[in-house]
């Protein structure tokens, strides 16, 4: 007989102390402003959320992509006021007035970033999952130093992950658009 009143307790919908849980929850999210890529989105979230999640599920981006989780891949960089983070740890609270550059904002199909027309030059692209981390580092980097020595490169990109082993090709690739950039 107790189980029967448990499932009939249950079918009855959830108890008071149910409830209000779901009411402290939506209670603890807000609403934040992100400038994605230059156009300005509103996604409600708790303060802790990465902000890979309301990039990509929030605004249906698909790049970044979610690698680790733990800032070790690469995979979720995005710019933050021109700088790169990874943004699989940093919360969307963190952001503020800052301006997000995802890869897609980097260039356009008409007008591609130099590291993206150095990529499909170099043909880099294995499975291109971690093609975000390393592009998005590069640009930043090529953006503050115009002629770079290998060693400088490599430096730059550590840290960086790809399971593919196109490395040698990345590299290449970010040889060739610092010499596009002049």
């Amino acid at each position: 007989m107790q189980r029967h009143g448990d499932l009939n307790r249950h079918m009855a919908g959830p108890d008071k102390n149910a409830v209000a849980h779901m009411e402290d929850a939506r209670a603890m999210t807000q609403k934040y402003s992100l400038n994605v890529n230059g156009k300005v989105s509103t996604v409600e979230a708790d303060d802790d959320m990465p902000l890979l999640y309301a990039l990509r599920n929030d605004l249906g981006l698909n790049n970044p992509h979610f690698g680790c989780g733990l800032a070790q891949c690469g995979a979720c960089t995005v710019h933050l006021d021109g700088q790169p983070i990874r943004s699989c740890i940093t919360p969307v609270s963190a952001v503020g007035d800052g301006k997000i550059v995802t890869l897609a904002g980097l260039g356009t199909p008409d007008k591609p970033h130099p590291l993206q027309t150095a990529y499909v030059e170099e043909e880099v692209p294995q499975c291109a999952y971690c093609i975000n981390g390393w592009i998005m580092t590069a640009a930043a980097f090529l953006r503050d130093k115009k002629k770079p020595t290998d060693a400088e490169i490599r430096d730059a990109l550590t840290g960086l992950k790809c399971r593919c082993g196109t490395h040698m090709a990345i590299l290449r690739a970010v040889k060739r658009a610092a010499a596009m950039m002049g």
